[in-house]
């Protein structure tokens, strides 16, 4: 098979295989089990920013000032688009929006920004692929099963959100399903032009970091804090342990068996 070929089934394989296995475990939890399973996903969300994309976005850019200062961008850019949307909510909800009681979920606020943090991170993984592939086929080949193997936690995390942001079950598995095309996308287009990409791969990650921490912190971390009760500050501090946990441990072994 082509070099071309070998890209464009490992990044479409890559990025629908991680969303149907992350959806055989998030898509049949209870109802009641999604708001405690928030927890696990805040510590995916940190693990994956902190432990494996930002040390990639720092490790290959020539600039860390320029690397964190696209960070801070990126969580000011959300910060305002989060604000558009409420914007939008005042004008045909009767600001319910703002009201953090008046609902279960948060009218679709964080489950909008994780996909569009998780177009970036999929484009950015379709990148990497293509790459690797076009240093070595076998290169190629354990990149693809390492993204898989990574992405799986992470994409459960992403359900769980936009679950807990009010999405249907099946809208959310369509989502996250045209978000994993974006790997494609990224896979095809550093195929053709991949010496002017690779100078955005950094951007793209630090972007895609941006997101992850401003979700993590800025919507789902204060819902926990309505619970105030020994237990459950337990209970959600070990599930946001076992969610960075996750993330270290994959990233960990597939770095050992790649390398």
């Amino acid at each position: 098979m082509s070099t071309l070929g070998w890209i464009t089934a490992a990044s479409v394989l890559g990025g629908v295989l991680s969303v149907v296995f992350a959806a055989l475990f998030a898509l049949s939890a209870r109802a009641a089990w999604v708001p405690m399973l928030v927890s696990y996903a805040i510590g995916a969300l940190l693990g994956a920013a902190f432990l494996e994309l930002l040390p990639h976005a720092f490790e290959g850019s020539m600039s860390v000032h320029a690397v964190a200062a696209t960070i801070l961008a990126g969580i000011f850019g959300f910060f305002i688009l989060e604000k558009l949307v409420l914007w939008r909510h005042c004008h045909i909800e009767d600001c319910d929006a703002h009201d953090q009681h008046a609902s279960t979920h948060d009218h679709g606020r964080s489950g909008m920004l994780i996909l569009i943090g998780d177009s970036f991170h999929n484009f950015c993984d379709g990148i990497l692929i293509a790459a690797a592939f076009m240093e070595s086929t076998q290169l190629g080949i354990v990149t693809a099963l390492a993204i898989i193997a990574h992405e799986i936690p992470q994409e459960v995390g992403d359900f769980l959100i936009l679950l807990h942001s009010g999405y249907s079950r099946t809208r959310a598995f369509v989502l996250n399903l045209l978000s994993s095309f974006a790997m494609f996308a990224g896979g095809l287009l550093a195929y053709f032009a991949l010496q002017s990409l690779q100078q955005w791969v950094q951007g793209i990650l630090a972007l895609a970091a941006a997101s992850m921490i401003y979700v993590a912190v800025a919507d789902l971390i204060p819902g926990l804090h309505k619970r105030t009760e020994l237990r459950a500050t337990l209970s959600q501090s070990l599930l946001i342990a076992l969610g960075v946990s996750s993330i270290w441990m994959v990233g960990h072994f597939t770095r050992q068996w790649g390398g």
